[in-house]
């Protein structure tokens, strides 16, 4: 079942996801060459505390810490630690953050001092691509309306959209149905109506493509979390929490006094 948010829940919904935009804009006045991983998890986890809210990630299903951290051609799931970050590199930074029994979700890639053109090209175009994807997420549209526009605009641009890790419902568990794939599963053999769910008033979505800039394929490291591209190209990740809508989609993961 897909569940429809009220607006009761809905409001709860923006105050989560302003925690966790709250904490990403803060990081990234810290993302700087020279500073340990780690640091960042403890900033991110006493910035949520004192807003009201709980680490979303921290414990779920074992992962052991609060945000999580992903550099260079780390797709997702990397894990803070004495890592320190270097002039060059690319960052993506996925917080969660649980109010009320209700969660926030969303996750932003930054550079780190001076990084390479095709770089800077791999950001800003996961970043539209995800722009592109919440314009879909309308009622009336279909999953595969987001899944579609994200991967034409991602494979236009020479890129590649990660198969391994995809979107999800959010609400009052940090994932819920429907899956939301960031390209088109023709090959799907499930049936249409549980594979391509109509998109309707009161849905929320975390939307996230994950693009990497050479090969799709990607392979878990021995720690269980950490998921790395197969050809070591780097990859870029951008997240927003989307409440559908009649006519314009709704972002629940911006700052509500001051949008980024």
């Amino acid at each position: 079942m897909i569940g429809l948010k009220s607006d009761r829940e809905l409001a709860i919904m923006r105050r989560a996801g302003n925690i966790v935009a709250e904490v990403l804009n803060v990081l990234k006045q810290s993302i700087k060459p020279g500073i340990e991983t780690i640091e960042l998890d403890r900033q991110a986890e006493a910035l949520i505390r004192k807003l009201g809210g709980r680490p979303a990630f921290k414990d779920y299903k074992g992962y052991p810490a609060n945000i999580c951290i992903s550099i260079n051609e780390v797709i997702v799931h990397g894990i803070p630690g004495k890592r320190v970050l270097r002039d060059g590199d690319i960052i993506s930074v996925d917080a969660g953050a649980e109010l009320e029994g209700y969660y926030g979700d969303a996750a932003y890639t930054y550079p780190v001092g001076n990084i390479d053109d095709e770089s800077k090209r791999l950001i800003a175009v996961t970043q539209k691509s995800l722009e592109k994807g919440i314009e879909a997420a309308v009622a009336g549209n279909k999953v595969s309306d987001i899944s579609r526009v994200i991967q034409d605009f991602v494979e236009a641009n020479g890129f590649s959209v990660i198969r391994a890790f995809i979107g999800h419902g959010i609400g009052a568990d940090l994932h819920e149905p429907p899956e939301i794939p960031n390209f088109v599963m023709e090959e799907c053999n499930l049936p249409s109506r549980d594979a391509d769910p109509v998109l309707e008033n009161g849905m929320v979505l975390a939307i996230e493509p994950m693009v990497a800039a050479g090969k799709y394929a990607a392979r878990i490291l021995s720690d269980g979390w950490t998921a790395v591209t197969v050809d070591k190209s780097r990859v870029a990740h951008f997240e927003h929490t989307v409440a559908v809508r009649d006519k314009s989609p709704e972002i629940l993961t911006l700052c509500q006094k001051k949008n980024r």
